[in-house]
């Protein structure tokens, strides 16, 4: 079987070594654009922050490397320019030679990827302006960087890249400014009060972030100098442009590929509409492994368990791809962030009933040297106990969390199902009841009418307004609040009557839930606590 393969990055490239794995006898092509194939785009960050020293670490693979460890025959800077789907051939343009020369196939693999969008605004191409997508681009920075003069960075786009960007510089003694035109970081992956939360720990951390806010002009002398935005400009000695990417799929407009927004659509076998062509990684639509709906991944995680998926269709198997849950983890300066499946707000919008918890849990054994927090937040449909999302900001290793949700909402586990799972426990590693065993529980709890709460989006949008707060921390945290001590109340707390309406909030939210616990036994009808307590929330005494 005669296959080309139209890009050579992640999808590509592992779709025709396992088509080599599958039978050596088969004649597998790639035609790649770039000099580069398989390199370490997620490590690019890394590289310019020299966590990465080695440029070369960054290329997984050579192309002779990989040829000799496949067998797949790779050609680079040559760029499909036609697909004739009829004929079965395609016509590339060597980069090199400017000679255009013509592939037949059998199969038909497209995974030419994505590049970055370019906004469409004065001075983009003024010198220090970077993308961030290839190796190339994360050499040019690290060594405009490393030449000195450059104090003040703009990062545009608060994703994850633009993120880690904005970390790396940090870490080289660059002030960096991020810009989102979005209204949160980490849109839309994460809801607003997690994402806050993780802004506000950058903000701490030296990182300033402004979201709702538009570039509309790049200025410079020949060299940046400002990024002029809808409300105010900011002077930069450098900027990288993190804004999103696009597929790389306009040379396909005219052959009859049904397409979304410039992705390519696909079936759950890889496959197109038309026959004999499959598509994969960031230039592809896959599906939603909880709503069945078309999603676009563009990760490299995505693009490799597709990609399996599809190079053994291509040998005669039926085997369906599940699916992605956006699955993500990205490292931050003092904090980490992950998260899987459905947002609250996505869950909503799905039709789902869905309930969630905040809680503030420690990430390993508290008295371990070392220990941190995690804030977790889970959600689970409401009629029916299915886990439906996790999202996790803090120290230590957040996706622990995510992929014990991730293997949870796969195999689509309800609460009760999950909730005795024999986690690994040491000091060192965890506690004695799981993070996510925690919060699971302290869920169900809520969902049991065991623990009645204001969630902090519920919190920060005022539903707790007309209730008398109560200050139940370990000691008096919050300033203007009556104190009451957990262990003394043994009945009816003087000044408070059963009917009235009381916020009961602590530094996490566990003496919250076990003080409500008390006064629902004494008699107490109108109490709620705050999930995460003040550690998650600014609280004030009303």
């Amino acid at each position: 079987m005669k296959v080309l393969v139209l890009g050579g990055v992640a999808a590509g490239t592992k779709i025709a070594a396992k088509l080599m794995r599958e039978d050596r006898a088969n004649e597998v092509i790639v035609l790649n654009k770039g000099k580069n194939i398989s390199y370490a785009g997620c490590g690019l960050p890394y590289y310019v922050g020299h966590v990465i020293e080695n440029k070369e670490e960054l290329i997984v693979n050579t192309p002779l490397k990989y040829e000799k460890l496949t067998g797949v025959k790779v050609l680079t800077e040559v760029e499909a320019i036609n697909v004739e789907p009829e004929a079965k051939k395609v016509t590339a343009v060597d980069l090199k030679t400017q000679e255009t020369k013509e592939y037949t196939y059998d199969k038909l693999v497209i995974a030419v990827g994505a590049s970055p969008v370019k906004p469409p605004i004065e001075g983009c191409d003024l010198e220090n302006v970077f993308f961030m997508r290839t190796p190339e681009d994360a050499i040019w920075l690290r060594e405009t960087i490393d030449a000195g003069g450059i104090k003040k960075a703009v990062v545009v786009g608060a994703g994850y890249i633009g993120l880690e960007i904005a970390e790396n510089l940090k870490t080289l003694g660059v002030r960096p400014f991020v810009l989102d035109m979005a209204p949160q970081i980490l849109a839309p992956g994460f809801d607003k009060e997690m994402a806050d939360y993780a802004e506000g720990k950058l903000s701490e951390s030296g990182i300033p972030v402004v979201t709702g806010v538009a570039v509309t002009a790049i200025e410079g002398n020949g060299k940046v100098e400002k990024v002029v935005t809808s409300k105010k400009a900011y002077k930069a000695d450098l900027v990288v442009l993190s804004a999103g990417i696009r597929p790389n799929t306009a040379f396909l407009k005219d052959t009859g590929l049904e397409m979304f927004k410039g992705t390519i659509l696909t079936n759950e076998y890889g496959e197109t509409n038309l026959p004999d062509i499959y598509a994969a990684g960031d230039c592809a639509m896959v599906h939603n492994a909880i709503t069945g709906k078309a999603a676009w991944s563009p990760m490299g995680s995505t693009a490799n368990i597709a990609g399996r998926v599809i190079a053994q269709n291509m040998m005669g198997a039926k085997i369906s791809y599940r699916g992605t849950l956006g699955t993500a983890v990205c490292k931050l300066p003092g904090i980490n962030v992950g998260r899987t499946g459905l947002t609250e707000v996505q869950a909503k919008e799905e039709g789902f009933d869905p309930i969630s918890v905040v809680t503030i849990v420690d990430e390993k054994a508290h008295y371990y040297p070392g220990a941190g927090l995690l804030a977790v937040k889970m959600i689970a449909d409401r009629k029916t106990e299915r886990l439906l999302g996790v999202q996790v900001v803090g120290d230590g290793a957040v996706d622990k969390v995510v992929d014990i949700a991730v293997t949870g909402i796969m195999l689509k586990g309800t609460l009760t199902q999950l909730s005795d799972l024999d986690f690994a426990y040491a000091p060192p590693f965890s506690t004695a009841i799981h993070p996510f065993a925690h919060t699971l529980n302290v869920l169900k709890n809520k969902l049991q009418g065991k623990f009645e709460t204001f969630t902090p989006a519920e919190y920060a949008a005022g539903e707790a307004e007309g209730y008398r707060l109560i200050d139940v921390s370990i000691q008096p945290a919050t300033e203007g609040a009556p104190y009451v001590e957990l262990t003394d109340v043994k009945g009816l707390i003087d000044g408070f009557d059963p009917e009235e309406k009381l916020l009961l909030v602590c530094n996490k939210g566990k003496r919250a839930y076990l003080l409500q616990n008390r006064m629902k036994f004494y008699g107490y009808k109108n109490t709620k606590a705050l999930e995460g307590g003040n550690f998650f929330s600014d609280v004030e005494a009303q």
